[in-house]
């Protein structure tokens, strides 16, 4: 088989390299074409002489097209996979440092919140110029696979307003499958899941081994784990609460909710530090920037290092390669993606993003109706809904009214501050973050001159409630393979490892 899959940010190297790999273990696909395109150079060309080498050394006759002119990576490609970070770490910091001086204490702040509403802002506009290219140059009927975050945010405006069929992908079911056996002390595979919900607030509704039912199980299994019951605190409180258990990690899930992080005081009674998933201040970003410090310094030694090997026995478990495999060799596929919604889930509104249940075979992504959320997830999920179609529409439109809109609506912000630090708050975040935020010109003409007024509501020079510093290169070379684990990963919490 002979097509075009191309990568935009393919400097990013936890997703890269894998994902490469992942495709060209599939015995038909050992003469594709593939394209990386990235803003960044140096990256850029880091990662490409490691998956050609990797190409190389596996025998097969694929070179990679690298270039920074989207356009020419984009020409004629059937799939397309954004990995991008708009903004790259430095926005990312801002997206976790400026909250925190209005007392929103964000562990990860990439797909709900402060950090993740303004991640939106940036990510969309990007993102929305690569649909316009891949409508211009790519095959007809492309289809863009988006690991970005926000996922539901970005799926959500490539589909209403970039005219690209776009899935959204992401491990975080996954994930949760992996600590649902665990929990259970059973192989993974007879461990049957349904999963459903919007992005990174999906629900475990049914969890079965061997045909017994295990959902009404979890809770005990969990608050008995030795691990779990201390590390996931938040997840193990919902279940209890909602009596399904969510997919994301105790991190992501309780800056999602406003009961968790809203007291600061508190916030240790819910927290682990074990591992930065579990709830540490800005613990991804932390982990990011030691990944990326770690990379740029050790790359001479990353070549030095036994090639990835391309072998069907040993893919990883993200979605996307699978997907393509099944549309172009007809065998079939399930796994968990984020579509728009069209009633699949009955309540929760139609044009939103939802994840579920999908089989993919050569006719194409089928998606089973789900029916009904229980009540009480659909109504953790409509929360959130709410805020991301603010979110998008003010992304496309430049709107900043429907920005803070969105911001109030947040569960987490609204719970912790009132509307005129809210105003406050993105009038600092857009000020701040311009170079990203093209569509704001206006706005932060108006927001610059309100902050120079002086007549400003005081802030906290707050570090947040348990915030681990940055490891150095020379800290990290003490443990190197868990180092260069972190940096190549793009599930960043699989291994979890531990934080000294």
């Amino acid at each position: 088989m002979s097509f075009k899959v191309a990568f935009i940010g393919a400097g990013s190297i936890g997703f890269t390299r894998q994902l490469v790999k992942d495709l060209l273990s599939v015995e038909e696909f050992k003469s594709i074409q593939i394209a990386f395109t990235d803003i960044n150079e140096r990256n850029l060309s880091m990662v490409t002489q490691l998956c050609q080498r990797d190409i190389d050394e596996n025998g097969l006759s694929i070179k990679i097209q690298a270039t920074t002119d989207r356009q020419e990576a984009l020409k004629d490609a059937r799939y397309v996979f954004n990995v991008v970070r708009i903004g790259g770490l430095e926005a990312f910091e801002l997206d976790i440092d400026i909250p925190l001086k209005y007392g929103i204490d964000q562990c990860v702040g990439d797909t709900l919140c402060a950090g993740g509403i303004m991640y939106g802002q940036r990510g969309i506009p990007a993102i929305l110029d690569f649909c316009k290219d891949i409508r211009e140059v790519s095959e007809p009927g492309c289809i863009l696979f988006n690991y970005a975050n926000p996922n539901a945010m970005i799926t959500w405006a490539c589909n209403k307003y970039g005219g690209v069929k776009t899935i959204g992908l992401c491990h975080g079911v996954q994930s949760g499958h992996r600590l649902i056996a665990d929990a259970f002390n059973l192989p993974l595979e007879e461990v049957d899941i349904i999963c459903a919900g919007i992005n990174h607030q999906t629900w475990y509704i049914q969890i079965k081994h061997k045909g017994e039912d295990l959902t009404s199980k979890l809770l005990e299994a969990l608050e008995n784990h030795p691990e779990y019951s201390k590390t996931e605190k938040v997840r193990i409180d919902m279940l209890r609460r909602f009596g399904y258990f969510s997919t994301e990690s105790n991190g992501h899930l309780s800056e999602y909710v406003p009961w968790y992080r809203k007291r600061l005081e508190e916030v240790s009674n819910w927290i682990d530090l074990g591992t930065w998933i579990n709830s540490e201040t800005g613990g991804y970003l932390r982990v990011c920037k030691e990944g990326r410090n770690w990379f740029e310094t050790d790359f001479p030694n990353w070549l030095k290092e036994p090639p990835m090997k391309y072998a069907p026995n040993d893919r990883g478990t993200e979605h996307g390669s699978y997907i393509i495999e099944a549309l172009e060799t007809g065998r079939v596929y399930r796994g968990h993606f984020n579509v728009v919604n069209q009633k699949t889930i009955d309540n929760l509104p139609e044009d939103a993003i939802v994840e579920v249940p999908g089989y993919v075979d050569r006719n194409g992504i089928s998606i089973p109706r789900i029916g009904s959320l229980p009540l009480g997830c659909a109504a953790v999920c409509n929360a959130s809904i709410s805020v991301q179609r603010l979110a998008v529409e003010a992304a496309v439109h430049g709107d900043d009214y429907l920005l803070r809109q969105a911001m109030m609506m947040d569960p987490l912000v609204g719970a912790v501050c009132n509307p005129p630090e809210i105003w406050q708050l993105v009038d600092e975040m857009l000020v701040a973050q311009e170079q990203w935020l093209p569509q704001y010109k206006e706005a932060i003409a108006r927001a610059k001159r309100r902050l120079a007024s002086g007549n400003l509501i005081p802030t906290k020079d707050y570090k947040g409630a348990a915030r681990l510093p940055v490891k150095t290169v020379e800290e990290m070379a003490k443990n190197r393979e868990e180092a260069t684990r972190n940096a190549a990963e793009a599930d960043k919490a699989k291994q979890r490892p531990a934080a000294e």
